[in-house]
């Protein structure tokens, strides 16, 4: 059963239950990582970092801050995971090779003014692409689709095509955008399958004989994100970082950069060459 077939507010309170288990109940305590605050530390950087690791049948959950990792804020670019999936369930995007016409108005980065289909959309977070979704989905879809996959505190408040990317709107923590990456992982969402196989391979940024990275960026300009999962062949490893960005786009490659120190540390990543 997918939102396609069945009324969107009949699958909230499903929805709901399946978030009923939070993070903190994975340990009693989440793991507090002294290595990991130096990495932040040398990269001299401010932020969380929320790692689950699910391999072998375990489940133990490591952080750098576990107070701002419960904090909410705004997803940015990372809610492009989620918006690609209530594209396609609407029927706003067939599938990964449909073509959306660049609208003609220059934009700062210039790989943004281009004709884009969805994986490129993905790759370089192409913000018109999915402002064009937001339009075509509508103020009361966007909501019902939010509320179903309870996602954060699920406002849009007044600005259609920028409740994603501004303050005061729609806010998600570390350990929310976990909670929202497993079920992702495994099919959960309330959505055809065949979508969520498809945004997971959208997400692919990395791999290498025995694993597969997918991920997803997200930049307000202030703060910036990194969240997914690295796959191996003993089971998924869970992580959402948000970090202080100053330096402006000076700080983005930080992002990817201490998240994947940070793995090395317990083999989720192999180590650098």
């Amino acid at each position: 059963m997918t939102l396609k077939t069945i009324p969107i507010k009949s699958l909230v309170a499903g929805a709901l239950l399946l978030a009923l288990t939070p993070l903190s109940a994975i340990a009693e305590t989440w793991q507090e990582r002294a290595d990991w605050h130096e990495i932040f530390r040398a990269n001299e950087a401010s932020g969380t970092l929320l790692v689950v690791d699910k391999r072998d049948g375990a489940a133990t959950a490591m952080v750098h801050d576990g107070e701002r990792a419960r904090q909410r804020f705004v997803p940015a670019s990372t809610f492009k995971i989620p918006h690609t999936l209530f594209a396609l369930d609407a029927g706003v995007v067939e599938d990964e090779f449909q073509v959306f016409a660049w609208d003609g108005v220059e934009r700062d980065f210039p790989q943004w003014n281009a004709d884009h289909d969805l994986r490129s959309g993905m790759r370089l977070s192409v913000v018109w692409l999915y402002q064009h979704f937001a339009r075509e989905l509508g103020e009361e879809r966007e909501r019902d689709y939010l509320e179903a996959i309870d996602y954060g505190n699920a406002d849009i408040g007044d600005r259609l095509e920028h409740f994603w990317l501004e303050e005061d709107m729609l806010e998600i923590s570390a350990e929310e955008q976990i909670e929202f990456l497993e079920r992702l992982y495994r099919n959960e969402l309330p959505f055809d399958e065949a979508d969520q196989r498809l945004v997971k391979d959208l997400m692919i940024v990395g791999a290498g004989n025995d694993w597969i990275l997918r991920g997803k960026t997200g930049w307000t300009g202030q703060l910036g994100w990194w969240v997914g999962w690295v796959e191996r062949p003993s089971g998924p490893v869970f992580f959402a970082l948000n970090m202080e960005t100053p330096n402006r786009m000076a700080d983005l490659p930080k992002r990817q950069g201490i998240v994947a120190e940070a793995l090395r540390t317990i083999e989720a990543l192999p180590a650098e060459d």
